[in-house]
């Protein structure tokens, strides 16, 4: 097996050669877009350390099969992506506290006794996102979350009700699907104030400082804006989760009146760091990992 591939599936899993290079991957379905291997590769490289990183594409039916074989293929950990997060939640051995919150697992350490722990850097890897592009602590914000029906909503949401938000705005395309998690906030964080909202009623957000997208408008080209530029105000602080676009479609309705924006690479960049310091208990060269993401990255 040639470590220059750039994408396998469950049946190359399933006759994985015990000597090769790549123990590390993104587990997901669809995964080639995925900008983790340059970024992981590039710390690995640097560090001089015998391991590579690729992609796994793997079906939701496949992932237990996955699962197991890791231990038996020699891999150290893995990344895992849309649509395998909450269910990665029950297929490893033991969950963190940061898995929990988050609802889903984003990082998995495979232990040397083959057990399979589940991690989620995805509030993490936001909360630092946030503070390199603004300089604000998403605590100290009032939050309003987009497409907080998701998973990325809600890691976000109990990130920012973990670090101490007095309030937080869900907003989702319908109500229900964020019920579970207003309650869940209530429940583990009862001083924060909860609110919901579905977009169509959406009239204001005066009310808070920080913006977060975490729909999927903005992935295409043709889409258009979660929000209208009349309701975002030049105070707000914009972040998008979205990364396969430069300016997304709501970083251009915020430089309509001049606020500050920016988009899901560093999210992503700093989710790689706090992978890669659980994986291995060490600090990666964070610069090196930017600017393999930033050379792969759409302008």
């Amino acid at each position: 097996m040639s470590d220059a591939r750039e994408l396998f599936t469950i049946d190359d899993l399933r006759q994985w050669p015990g000597d090769s290079p790549l123990r590390l991957a993104v587990v997901g379905d669809p995964v080639a877009h995925s900008a983790s291997p340059p970024m992981h590769n590039a710390a690995l490289a640097d560090l001089g350390m015998d391991a590579r990183y690729t992609r796994l594409h793997i079906r939701p039916e496949e992932l237990p099969e996955a699962f197991a074989l890791l231990p038996g293929s020699r891999f150290l950990g893995v990344n895992c992506t849309i649509p395998h997060k909450p269910q990665a939640l029950k297929l490893v051995h033991t969950v963190d506290e940061s898995a929990r919150r988050a609802g889903g697992v984003n990082t998995v350490v495979v232990g040397p006794d083959g057990m399979l722990t589940g991690h989620s850097t995805d509030g993490g890897g936001f909360s630092r996102a946030v503070r390199e592009a603004f300089g604000i602590l998403p605590g100290a914000s009032r939050v309003a979350v987009l497409g907080a029906g998701g998973g990325a909503g809600r890691a976000i949401a109990m990130q920012c009700a973990f670090e101490g938000s007095s309030r937080i705005l869900l907003v989702n395309r319908t109500l229900d699907k964020i019920a579970s998690l207003a309650t869940d906030i209530a429940e583990a964080f009862p001083r924060v104030r909860i609110e919901a909202s579905d977009f169509e009623s959406l009239t204001s957000l005066a009310e808070y400082d920080l913006i977060v997208n975490c729909t999927s408008l903005g992935m295409k080209r043709e889409d258009a804006s979660p929000l209208a530029s009349d309701l975002i105000l030049d105070r707000h602080f914009v972040y998008d989760t979205i990364y396969t676009a430069a300016r997304t479609p709501l970083m251009l309705a915020a430089d309509v009146v001049g606020a500050r924006s920016e988009n899901g690479l560093p999210m992503l960049l700093h989710q790689g760091v706090l992978s890669f310091e659980i994986w291995f208990h060490r600090e990666p060269p964070i610069e090196k990992m930017r600017a393999a993401l930033l050379a792969v990255a759409p302008r």
